[in-house]
């Protein structure tokens, strides 16, 4: 079938919106009629050229819409369902999966980074020439052809726009801190950049009862959303910081620092405001490459922690409908989250808003 799609050809080039050729699911696939799909910092990464990827691509992986059809031997979605999508798929029978932690699932690793689906081709094309697909999932497009394991069905009384945004920056940011870092009540906590999965961060402490909840920003419209989404205090990240957050957490410094963007600078930052036995959560993607220095010395002499938190130690079959049902609920912000909307045609102008702190999020929404 023929799909209109938001390619990119090559780094520091803008994304071109092309009619390509997407085919039929095959075993255990399923297409899916995409309603809304987040614009978040990591599709960025390619464009910038601090994630390397194949290309051409087509990137996007927040996702949530209708299936409209299956391959043969699925069993987990039937048309017409709703689904948000997971850029983490899990097989359920790899080492990691059978330990619990089906965000490391290393069956789809390799097809993912190579861009294709699990039996290694993909299913895009420009003309006869392949087009790869950004996390299994490729939402930057009306339609997708993914695997079965990334759809997550949900609700048919939930709004699409706003269940898209779980599949990536609210399972991040929420499962953090939930999860990765088992915040406790009444435990202090500090994030790092308030961007969309900073935010999601400050919602997972409020609902986890932490107290103070600081927030950390440069920028003052991100720090009133902040207060917005559970910040306690708020604060700039100055000459000042480590001191204000001091004053603020009994002269210790923090229970939890959480850092949300993948700026090296940021993640040693997050080791100074933790308290002595604190832990530090490095949930920003950092460019491929980069390197952070952490002090070994005060490591160990303070005991401190320092976690990776990727998908926010999320089970995603298990988890996206909870935090839906936390939404539906009204104890987790979701339509606050979301900003502007934005046709397809307007994808490029949607990350200039991005990257200048205009927005919570960005949706596309089809």
């Amino acid at each position: 079938m023929k799909i209109q799609a938001a390619v990119l050809y090559e780094p520091k080039t803008p994304f071109v919106i092309e009619e390509l050729t997407l085919q039929e699911p095959r075993d255990g696939e399923v297409l899916v009629k995409v309603a809304a799909c987040g614009v978040c910092h990591s599709d960025y990464h390619l464009v910038a050229g601090t994630t390397q990827h194949p290309m051409p691509v087509v990137c996007g992986h927040e996702g949530a819409g209708v299936v409209e059809a299956v391959g043969a031997g699925v069993t987990r979605v039937r048309p017409g369902d709703h689904v948000t999508l997971s850029w983490s798929p899990d097989c359920g029978e790899c080492f990691y999966c059978r330990h619990g932690q089906p965000n490391l699932c290393d069956t789809f690793t390799g097809p993912i980074w190579a861009g294709t689906m699990l039996d290694g081709t993909p299913r895009l094309y420009r003309g006869k020439d392949p087009v790869y697909h950004y996390c299994g999932l490729a939402t930057f497009a009306d339609h997708v052809v993914v695997s079965q394991q990334s759809c997550i069905p949900i609700a048919q009384n939930v709004p699409l726009k706003v269940a898209s945004l779980v599949g990536c920056a609210v399972a991040t940011g929420v499962g953090a801190v939930m999860y990765t870092a088992g915040v406790r009540p009444g435990e202090s906590v500090v994030v790092l950049g308030c961007g969309g999965v900073g935010l999601n961060m400050l919602q997972g402490a409020m609902l986890c009862g932490a107290n103070p909840i600081i927030a950390v920003d440069v920028n003052e419209a991100k720090m009133q959303l902040a207060r917005q989404f559970g910040a306690t205090h708020t604060l700039y990240s100055d000459e000042h910081l480590i001191e204000a957050v001091r004053d603020l957490t009994g002269g210790r410094g923090a229970d939890h620092a959480f850092e949300a963007v993948g700026i090296p600078k940021l993640q040693e930052l997050a080791l100074e405001v933790a308290r002595p036995g604190g832990t530090i959560v490095l949930a920003g993607l950092s460019p491929m490459g980069s390197a952070t220095n952490l002090p070994g010395a005060i490591i160990t002499r303070q005991e401190k922690t320092i976690k990776g938190s990727y998908y926010g130690s999320v089970n995603p079959s298990r988890d996206f409908p909870m935090l839906l049902d936390l939404y539906m609920a009204g104890k987790l912000k979701l339509d606050e989250l979301v900003s502007r909307e934005y046709p397809l045609s307007q994808i490029n102008q949607a990350y200039d808003a991005m990257l200048g702190g205009e927005v919570a999020r960005g949706v596309i929404v089809f």
